[in-house]
């Protein structure tokens, strides 16, 4: 593929600002986001949690990539770490997620010491100190800024209206329009409008809402130290916020792309199951809130060019695992659009294309 001299990408989320960051060095590169302000939407409602070991075999393996650059390169990370437990009616799934994430089961009496609050009745443990906050919010910010910085443009509150095709894309937006050799369909939950308007058939992106509360802690514990916890058979994690506790009921309901918004019922049944793994009283939630996850049909991510239109990019399906997988899935796209060779193993690379749902 010869290097396009400009490429206008779709979407301002951390999927589209960190392609583009990777590929404003060799490239004049536009974003184009919807909303007044960028990574509005899933980017913006991210548990911000670097985990290597979550998610399918594809995802980890992205996120094993990008290890470098969170861990060596870069100082977007805080400590965190992850706890996994359970009820004694649990066991067998505790056991084999413990053993997919690499978590080391512990005593309840370490669990209880790292995250006082837990019931009596967990009976089983697992942690590791790998998983740490990101800083989302600078990353984002620094995306953008790198793009500026090698000449392209960052372009908030600007919906596309319009997409066509002559050898050169025109995107219409309600800030005008915008040309390209190469468009990038990173468009979140949009990615399959993207598509229709652009001419293409969708591929079956489908959104799903995941639900938070922000929920008080009691006066005087210190929660600045507890691990992101997991509850294994009874969905629902918890990860201290903002002096606060942050919880959600793991909900994935298919929706429409839209603002979305928490189900009340849903969020009550989590915070629920929540109240029965803990000995702190719950209260009103001090803000709720709800974003959509954009996931393929097989739940890997969606990465590379449109096998039938090759200057149409797919950076979608990222599935809330966007954060986690930025840098190697930015650097992948890149080197896919640049005709660059890619150091990820060719059945990685494979099993994200798009090239699978156009057989």
């Amino acid at each position: 593929m010869r290097d396009p001299q400009n490429i206008v990408i779709i979407g301002g989320g951390i999927g589209g600002l960190s392609l583009g960051a990777a590929l404003s060095p060799s490239a004049y590169v536009t974003i184009l986001e919807a909303e007044t302000a960028l990574a509005y939407h899933a980017s913006g409602r991210s548990a911000a949690l670097y985990e290597k070991n979550y998610g399918l075999a594809s995802t980890v393996a992205l996120s094993t990539a990008s290890a470098d650059f969170y861990l060596n390169q870069s100082d977007y990370l805080s400590p965190r770490g992850f706890m996994l437990i359970a009820k004694a009616a649990h066991e067998a799934a505790f056991h084999q997620s413990a053993a997919e994430m690499k978590l080391t089961p512990i005593p309840m009496d370490e669990a209880r010491e790292r995250v006082p609050i837990l019931n009596d009745d967990i009976a089983l443990a697992a942690y590791h100190d790998e998983a740490w906050d990101i800083d989302t919010d600078r990353l984002i910010q620094d995306c953008a800024r790198n793009i500026r910085g090698n000449g392209g443009q960052v372009i908030t509150d600007a919906k596309v209206t319009a997409i066509s095709q002559d050898g050169t894309w025109h995107v219409t937006t309600t800030q005008g329009t915008h040309q390209g050799d190469m468009l990038i369909n990173a468009a979140g939950a949009w990615a399959d409008q993207i598509a229709t308007m652009a001419g293409l058939n969708p591929i079956g992106i489908t959104p799903k809402r995941r639900s938070m509360a922000r929920i008080k802690t009691p006066d005087g514990m210190d929660i600045r130290r507890w691990p992101m916890v997991f509850a294994c058979g009874e969905p629902w994690y918890a990860k201290p916020d903002a002096g606060a506790l942050i919880v959600s009921p793991e909900d994935a309901d298919p929706m429409p792309p839209q603002d979305a918004w928490p189900d009340d019922l849903v969020l009550a049944q989590g915070l629920d199951r929540f109240a029965n793994h803990v000995t702190m009283p719950l209260t009103r939630p001090l803000a709720t809130w709800a974003g959509l996850r954009s996931f393929s049909a097989d739940g890997n991510l969606v990465i590379g060019p449109d096998p039938t239109c090759p200057n149409f990019v797919w950076h979608a399906g990222l599935g809330g695992y966007g954060f986690q997988t930025a840098p190697a899935a930015a650097q992948l796209g890149a080197d896919l659009i640049l005709g660059r060779p890619s150091p990820l193993p060719m059945d990685l690379i494979t099993s994200l294309s798009p090239q699978r749902y156009r057989s």
